[in-house]
């Protein structure tokens, strides 16, 4: 099985290595991909949200972009054996974009922070295609009209969720000429260095959020959504949620 369910929510099985693998298959037989990030926090938000939910379940990509993620996997015996977070994603996606010279689109962030990011990944990939930024503020319709005119290949939002992720889905129809449209949250603020990522020890340990929680003490309100996914999932793994 290529897929597993958490809270209802479709999440994909695959390592890193081979979504980014069949993500490019797709793009080289253009196909459109809508890559949806599953965590714990957009679970509990939405595991009532039967139309999001499908519309999720959809999708032919959906990342364990936590560690309760894989928490919740372990606990009913799955396969999901590593969190796949979005701003990593998103990195080898920009890196593998230069063999296919596929261009790439910023929207979303604080003024100034999507054109900050580009600068940053112009820096450590040189040949990589940036062809348009458009910050999260701007009109909205302008910047759907940008995104058309520059018809790129590759279309990060960074609008936080849901909002985001209601973009891809309201739009990735008008965005005929983009194969590959991805949520990636506040993935622009780190890099464009705007904001520290936790260090890599960190990480590893699957602590970020503990790390982010101390860095930024307004996110406990998001983190109590941790304890509520905790106890759904040991309320029924198999639960139907109507």
């Amino acid at each position: 099985m290529d897929k597993e369910q958490i809270l209802g929510f479709n999440v994909c099985t695959y390592s890193e290595e081979e979504l980014i693998k069949k993500i490019f298959i797709d793009y080289k037989n253009n196909d459109q991909s809508f890559i949806v990030n599953i965590n714990p926090e957009i679970a509990v938000a939405n595991y009532k949200n039967k139309e999001l939910k499908e519309v999720f379940n959809s999708q032919k990509y959906q990342i364990p972009d936590g560690s309760g993620i894989v928490w919740a996997s372990k606990k009913k015996k799955g396969n999901i054996k590593k969190r796949i977070t979005g701003i990593d994603l998103m990195i080898k996606l920009c890196e593998e974009s230069i063999k296919y010279d596929a261009s790439i689109y910023l929207y979303g962030g604080k003024p100034e922070i999507a054109k900050l990011a580009k600068e940053e990944l112009i820096k450590k990939y040189p040949k990589i295609n940036i062809v348009g930024v458009c910050d999260g503020y701007c009109d909205e319709n302008k910047a759907i009209e940008d995104i058309k005119g520059k018809k790129p290949d590759i279309l990060f939002v960074g609008l936080g969720s849901p909002k985001q992720e209601n973009f891809i889905i309201k739009q990735k129809q008008e965005f005929i000429n983009t194969k590959i449209l991805m949520p990636v949250g506040g993935s622009f603020d780190v890099i464009s260095k705007t904001k520290k990522r936790a260090p890599n020890w960190v990480i590893k340990c699957n602590i970020e959020w503990l790390y982010r929680l101390i860095k930024e003490p307004t996110r406990i309100k998001r983190q109590l959504k941790l304890v509520k996914f905790m106890y759904l999932v040991n309320k029924d793994n198999n639960a139907k949620y109507d």
